[in-house]
């Protein structure tokens, strides 16, 4: 399968390319992305047989349809850093919670959040594709807040790698901050930035597209990639996980045949909800994806009304840092499949000009046939975690704005990003509690729920920081550069 770059001028022809060039060269014409035209269909008798795999071979089945020009053994290689989980032999954890309600917990990892999902067997294809080529790449990541630990722990030590992670000095909590700034490996550097994450993020981009910083690189015998979900090399794991969903259901018995099930994303990149899209391309039983948002709610503004609308627009902080973006790079993806190439340019151009765009009246109607949207603010989400908490469920605060568009009429999954030990103040305040210190906190609600918390967050407060940097946005460049120079 090739993939295509999501912006054209009209009449343009262009250059497809395949799945080893998208992830080492992850930005394509016009300052776009790659992505599929087509995705490969399963049949309803398929996924009957499909739920009785286990997670590892259901992901590496999924992955044979698309036809990549990448060795399956690589593939094969790269499913097995799932033995890195809770549970190797089950890296998802799929539990019911009510009527008709379900929770695909994908936090299981090594950072405790679901980029792990993708992160992990994403490092070990890239490192083994800069060996195949005996090529030496900086993979670049910008962060809300859990992409960076995800991508540092995954790249920490590999060979042909090196790394720089940007993260909003003030834009994520405490222990997301200490993964980054205290994580080990000589190939790694983490740098703050004054800014927010749409700050980090446009930083990327325009040094993915930068001709001088590449040259800079290339004298220091570096090419460039990039970890963040602008590589489809991510998107094609996100797919699996929501596919298991599907499978579990099936496979327990929950779904009659031919009846779907709707999901429910927190959304803020929409790497996430893109992953569901697909899988239900590819033939899963999904209904509706339901995207929720926290007071950042331009997503829902987009699906409810079809306007984009940056203008005025500052992004605030709320108890979900994960989520608090308002340029979600993936939905570029799906007006791509939606509307085509040439009319997604025409649409991120006005964006990137007038911090604007507007569907017209058949287009939005094209994204409700598959798509609903919300948002959940702070207080509400408090409510939610506290409520839950209460029936002895721990629900980290960007879990907890599914449950603003759950529906007991008909089956719902819950898409769970994170553990709650990232977030102990925001948990705490929720449930009208108070501790004199994180660590403490951290335990006193471990106690409550009787857990013990993980032995890698409590470490991380008595951890070393290891990469103190944290300047201006006008200093990226050159404080790259200098390191790689070391």
């Amino acid at each position: 399968m090739k993939l295509h770059p999501t912006r054209a001028k009209k009449n343009e022809k262009s250059k497809k390319v395949g799945l080893k060039r998208a992830l080492l060269n992850p930005s394509s014409e016009h300052g776009g992305l790659y992505a599929p035209v087509k995705l490969p269909k399963i049949s309803d008798k398929k996924w009957r047989e499909l739920s009785k795999l286990s997670y590892e071979k259901l992901a590496l089945y999924i992955i044979s349809l698309f036809k990549f020009n990448i060795d399956k053994n690589v593939f094969k290689k790269a499913v097995k850093r799932y033995k890195n989980f809770d549970k190797p032999a089950s890296p998802v954890e799929f539990k019911k919670l009510g009527k008709n309600l379900y929770i695909n917990e994908l936090y299981h990892g090594p950072t405790r959040a679901f980029k792990d999902m993708a992160l992990q067997p994403f490092g070990e294809i890239l490192s083994s594709l800069a060996q195949e080529k005996n090529k030496n790449y900086l993979i670049m990541c910008a962060t809300s807040g859990d992409t960076g630990p995800a991508t540092l722990k995954t790249f920490a030590n590999a060979k042909n790698i090196k790394v720089v992670c940007l993260y909003p000095a003030n834009g994520t909590s405490e222990v997301q901050r200490l993964q980054m700034v205290c994580m080990k490996g000589d190939n790694l550097k983490t740098i703050g930035i004054k800014g927010d994450f749409d700050d980090a993020q446009r930083a990327l981009k325009t040094l993915l597209a930068s001709e001088n910083f590449k040259a800079q690189l290339a004298k220091n015998k570096l090419s460039l990639s990039a970890a963040n979900s602008v590589n489809f090399g991510r998107i094609l794991f996100q797919i699996i996980y929501h596919a298991y969903a599907y499978a579990r259901l099936l496979k327990n018995g929950k779904l009659a045949r031919g009846e779907s099930f709707d999901i429910i994303v927190p959304s803020g990149n929409f790497g996430n909800a893109l992953g569901a899209y697909y899988a239900k391309k590819m033939g899963a039983k999904i209904g509706k994806i339901k995207i929720v948002s926290n007071a950042n709610n331009i997503l829902t503004e987009l699906f409810n009304t079809g306007i984009y609308d940056l203008r005025g627009k500052k992004l605030l902080q709320t108890i979900s840092p994960a989520m608090d973006i308002l340029i979600s790079s993936n939905i570029e993806r799906l007006l791509f499949d939606k509307f085509g190439a040439v009319r997604t340019k025409e649409l991120m151009d006005k964006l990137s000009k007038d911090k604007f765009y507007k569907l017209d009246k058949n287009e939005l109607k094209a994204l409700k046939a598959e798509f609903e949207a919300d948002f959940c603010t702070d207080s509400k989400c408090e409510s939610y975690i506290k409520e839950w908490m209460d029936k002895g469920v721990a629900i980290d605060p960007h879990t907890a704005t599914c449950f603003k568009m759950a529906d007991s009429s008909r089956i719902n999954v819950i898409t769970s990003t994170a553990h709650w030990v990232k977030f102990a103040p925001s948990m705490l305040k929720a449930c009208q509690q108070s501790a004199d210190s994180e660590k403490e906190g951290l335990n006193t609600l471990a106690s409550k729920l009787n857990e013990s918390a993980p032995s890698s967050i409590e470490e991380l407060f008595d951890a070393k920081i290891l990469h103190p940097d944290v300047i201006e946005q006008n200093e990226i460049e050159d404080k790259i550069l200098e390191w790689i120079k070391k």
